[in-house]
């Protein structure tokens, strides 16, 4: 396990530590030039080292090139027991042909399967068992495989990535290619084809591109390539593309540079050199007229979407064009917001300059309201065009521009991952690990002509895609008609890379099935702690944290939704409260405000939800003076300008209304509807309803503010690189915030379920079912039940490795991923296990679903409960490192009235934990036969299945309401839809469900995803 020290000293005095443990996080070493350096006797070559100079923002590293060309950078950061590891093969699905798209990201996946010497599973059970996380994505130009472990595990993550590297191809097989094959279309059905607005950049792809560019068709590829697709396909892939030659290896955190080189050596150096990979260079999208194009959705909004193609990432222009975007559509002060949402001619409305190695795209995108038409829309996009032509570029456009972009220069520095994936990415495009330096130069030197000379290149008078998304009511015309059908005509196809591959491996000197002993456990240092009360209640707590020059701070404000009256209908005031606080204040408009904050480089956002109000504070060092003056005058001064809340009520409304359309937020409202019951207020979202907040008022929202945003309901945490001493007198002003007297309400559930049923929600044409099982469970606690719960949930379904997961995903192929979890805070909050699965597979889920929750009522195994002691106990190393990392840490100590040797408390329980307490608390939280079961998807396909699970089958309407009975399905005379069966186990229904999926897993299915985090965890 891992040790702390805590010596709490009192209200107001520091947490002091001894001194060694009280070490703040080191500085990056200053001096020295790039300089390179002598060949190992493995003919590893070190090519430069790179320190920072005083003032400069970039990463020290190093960087060498092993004897078989693999590219080797480390970075020291020795303020965290961690280490990060990053493999980037440098090819994504612009090395696909037609016809076999969707390539790279498939074989992702594959590279989680298991190779020679790590067999399927050990991955996971390594790193996740150790306490890390890992994953990888995929995207048009590049692969990357990464995990961040505590360094105790840096040479067992190496040997992982090395060995799947040089030893994967035989481990690869056809019942394997099969599962994941299902997975990416469930990928897919999640991520696009059953998301509204999904397919939108596909369409935008394959009309943007000429036929057969690479970027023609998204990473995800086409159902039909990856239902052609075989192993040997797949197999050639990987040889002609990630040899180590084509790769770079980064290694950041707490490890030394001359450990790593010896440990790449050891293990990635037998890998044979693959075939050369020459860097690709295209010529921009030629486009001679508009080319206006359309699709139907099961959207609320109607969408245009305007591209004009651009230049490539790094290009010298790509700094002056994203400056652009910002000005056109990239806040409050742009044009777009100025024309489209603040007269509320639309519901949103932005531009984005999104690039990649081959090409950009300077993009424009407007949801209208409801019935207007997308013509208009257009004209206004373009007036708005016109009138950046006539104004220009302000000094003041350029002077918070620059800000908010060095503000996120800044802050993606500040973890490890952060600096590792940077180094990685500019290696991997440009060849210098140390590009920053240039994309700040650029930044820096960024100037007004340069912005108004890359409009008149590539955006006035050019030509775009248009892209119109509609209604399936038909209700809403395009913008204009199709005018362009995509040509073959000029397509060559090309060569074949893929000729006289052969798959050699390396040979060794040691023996790679003997799996790397782990270093000593890390000790983590959980910040030293300073505390202070204020005399109207309010209490702080900070932590200096020097790693990048920026400051957290999170103010929580107790109570949120919770805090609305029931009796009086107005749900959803609080986050109408918080919306308008991010408005204006007394001193200064949204835009005004807006427009400080963006010169500053700092936000202010301030959201309510079930609990509480949040109000998250970043800023640089050197601006902090300046943003808690913006502070003082949002928390304490709002304007609630009667014109803002009239277009945020709309677009409050305009949400929910839009909500019909997602079967993930029905399945979600519906769930928390049956949890709750009708006297609480948690049975009603946080949004609210239309009947609900049509009825509120801005006086309601004056009312809310004045008698709930109270010192005494909260507390402030801050993090970074500012000393208490200099801090608290810059927070006077939060004395002057008045006590109120207000109190939180106890929380009013409804009874607990009697017998499990199934509640259904039929959602026509959905390709996929979304699930959701449990019931209302336990209140947070650090230390007690819902602690115990949740380690045994973490076998149950808690992440990725665990049983409802590995069933329903890995094994079945039902689902893009399956969970389960406890979600206490300081009321009772359900146990939910849930799932976006196939709609064919609907009834075989709920059978996999329900043998997993009573399977686990029976017990674990000693390797279970192993596992669960390894991964927690040293999960530790990576909870602290971040500054929103240790805010959260913080804001939970005054959250709940913790001491900080809870984590020492937990650690106790966690090693003296026994298989039988696991399976004491699993029969004691998991009532399998009390919960509820909600199932929102397409009745023609899901009814007839579920209804014969042997439970009562209750149908509802996406509003929450009980259906009258109607017909069964295909019979108009037969009885009532509402299904009564005797409630129990799931009797023949299981063999039936089983028996039809298993032949069903070996059809093509049409699901899968684009965008492309892996494993894939999530993205």
């Amino acid at each position: 396990m891992l040790t702390k020290s805590f010596l709490l000293l009192g209200l107001g005095t520091a947490l002091t530590l001894s001194p060694a443990v009280a070490q703040q996080k080191k500085a990056a070493p200053a001096a020295a030039k790039p300089a390179a350096g002598p060949t190992t006797a493995a003919g590893t070559r070190l090519v430069e080292k790179v320190t920072r100079q005083p003032g400069e923002l970039m990463i020290p590293y190093e960087k060498y090139v092993l004897a078989n060309g693999l590219t080797l950078i480390v970075t020291e950061d020795h303020s965290d027991p961690l280490a990060h590891v990053d493999v980037t093969y440098h090819v994504g699905s612009a090395r696909e042909q037609i016809g076999k798209s969707g390539f790279a990201h498939f074989f992702e996946h594959m590279m989680f399967e298991g190779s020679d010497h790590a067999p399927q599973g050990t991955f996971d059970k390594l790193v996740v068992g150790s306490g890390g996380t890992n994953n990888g994505s995929t995207n048009r130009d590049r692969t990357n495989y990464y995990e961040t472990v505590p360094n105790n595990q840096l040479e067992r993550a190496l040997w992982l990535e090395a060995d799947r590297m040089g030893y994967l191809l035989d481990a690869v097989t056809q019942p394997r290619f099969e599962v994941q094959r299902a997975t990416v279309k469930n990928e897919r059905g999640q991520n696009y084809d059953n998301r509204p607005y999904g397919l939108a950049s596909e369409y935008v792809a394959k009309n943007l591109y000429p036929y057969g560019h690479p970027y023609s068709w998204l990473t995800i590829g086409y159902l039909q390539d990856l239902d052609r697709s075989s192993v040997q396909d797949l197999k050639n892939f990987f040889l002609r593309w990630y040899g180590p030659n084509n790769a770079t290896l980064t290694v950041g955190g707490d490890v030394k540079p001359a450990d790593v080189v010896a440990l790449a050596e050891k293990y990635f150096g037998s890998i044979r050199r693959g075939p050369a990979v020459q860097n690709m260079k295209l010529p921009a999208p030629r486009l001679t007229q508009d080319r206006y194009v359309s699709y139907t959705d099961n959207i609320r909004f109607p969408m245009l979407q305007m591209v004009f193609p651009t230049v490539p990432q790094n290009n010298p222009d790509e700094t002056p064009l994203d400056a652009l975007a910002d000005i056109i559509g990239g806040g409050k002060n742009s044009l777009l917001y100025k024309n489209l949402i603040k007269n509320q001619r639309a519901v949103q409305a932005r531009a984005g300059h999104p690039t990649a190695e081959l090409g950009g795209e300077f993009t424009i995108t407007a949801q209208a309201f409801p019935g207007k038409g997308l013509d208009s829309l257009e004209y206004r996009v373009r007036q708005s065009l016109a009138e950046f032509e006539r104004r220009g570029v302000t000094d003041e456009d350029l002077t918070r521009f620059k800000a908010s972009r060095e503000a996120q220069l800044v802050s993606s520095l500040g973890s490890v991952d952060g600096k590792v994936g940077t180094l990685a990415e500019n290696q991997t495009y440009t060849g210098n690990p140390n590009y920053l330096t240039v994309q700040v130069k650029r930044l820096r030197a960024l100037t007004k002509a340069d912005v108004l000379r890359v409009y008149n290149q590539y955006i006035k008078g050019k030509k775009a895609v248009l892209l119109s998304v509609l209604p399936k009511t038909g209700e809403t015309k395009p913008a204009r008609p199709d005018n362009f059908t995509i040509s073959k005509a000029g397509y060559q196809a090309p060569a074949d890379e893929y000729k006289g591959l052969t798959y050699v491996k390396g040979q060794d000197n040691f023996d790679r099935n003997v799996v790397p002993a782990a270093g000593a456990n890390p000790v983590v240092t959980v910040p030293t702690l300073w505390q202070d009360l204020f005399d109207n209640g309010l209490r702080i707590m900070g932590t200096r944290n020097t790693e990048v020059p920026a400051v957290n701070m999170l103010l929580t404000i107790r109570g949120g939704h919770r805090l609305e009256q029931l009796d009086q209908g107005k749900a959803g005031v609080a986050a109408l409260t918080a919306a308008m606080l991010n408005e204006g204040t007394r001193k200064y408009t949204g835009e005004q405000m807006a427009a400080a904050l963006e010169r500053l480089g700092s936000s202010i956002q301030i959201g309510s939800g079930n609990d509480n109000t949040t109000v998250q504070v970043q800023s640089l060092t050197k601006n902090l003076p300046a943003t808690l003056a913006l502070l003082e005058e949002k928390l304490l001064r709002p304007r609630f300008d009667p014109a803002d809340f009239a277009r945020l009520k709309k677009q409050t409304l305009e949400g929910i209304a839009n909500q019909a359309t997602q079967p993930v937020v029905i399945a979600n409202n519906t769930y928390a509807a049956l949890l709750y019951g009708a006297g609480d207020i948690m049975a009603t979202p946080v949004s609210g309803t239309t009947t609900t907040v049509q009825s509120i008022t801005l006086d309601d929202v004056k009312q809310f503010y004045a008698q709930y945003y109270a010192p005494n309901l909260a507390h402030l945490v801050v993090v970074g690189d500012v000393e208490q001493q200099e801090l608290l007198p810059r927070l006077a002003f939060l004395k002057t915030w008045a006590r109120k007297s207000a109190t939180l309400p106890a929380g009013n559930p409804g009874p607990a379920p009697d017998k499990t049923r199934i509640y259904f929600v039929n959602k026509a044409d959905a390709a996929q079912s979304e699930i959701r099982i449990g019931y209302l469970a336990l209140p947070y606690d650090a230390t007690g039940e819902f602690y115990r719960a949740y380690l045994a949930n973490y076998l149950l379904g808690g992440e990725f490795t665990s049983r409802i997961n590995r069933n329903l995903r890995e094994d079945k192929g039902y689902t893009y991923g399956a969970y389960s979890g406890f979600r206490g805070t300081r009321y009772v909050g359900p146990f939910t296990a849930q799932a976006g699965v196939r709609a064919d597979a609907t009834t075989a889920s709920l059978v996999e679903f329900d043998k997993e929750l009573k399977g686990f009522r029976n017990g674990i195994t000693d390797e279970e409960l192993k596992t669960l002691q390894t991964s927690i106990g040293q999960s530790e190393a990576l909870k602290y490192e971040t500054g929103p990392q240790k805010a959260a840490f913080l804001a939970r100590l005054l959250e709940y009235d913790l001491k900080p040797d809870f984590v020492q408390q937990q650690n106790t329980i966690l090693r003296g934990l026994k298989k039988e307490d696991v399976q004491a608390t699993a029969q004691k939280v998991l009532p399998t036969d009390k919960m509820y079961i909600v199932v929102v998807g397409d009745r023609a396909k899901v009814f007839p299945g579920i209804s014969e699970l042997g439970y009562e089958v209750v149908e509802m309407d996406a509003a929450g309401n009980r259906l009258t009975p109607r017909p069964l399905l295909g019979s108009p005379t037969a009885a009532p839809t509402t299904v009564a069966v005797p409630a129990g186990d799931i009797k023949k229904a299981k063999s039936k469900t089983e028996d039809a999926d298993g032949r069903k897993s070996k059809r093509k299915q049409k699901k899968d995803d684009n965008s492309v985090k892996v494993k894939e965890k999530g993205e």
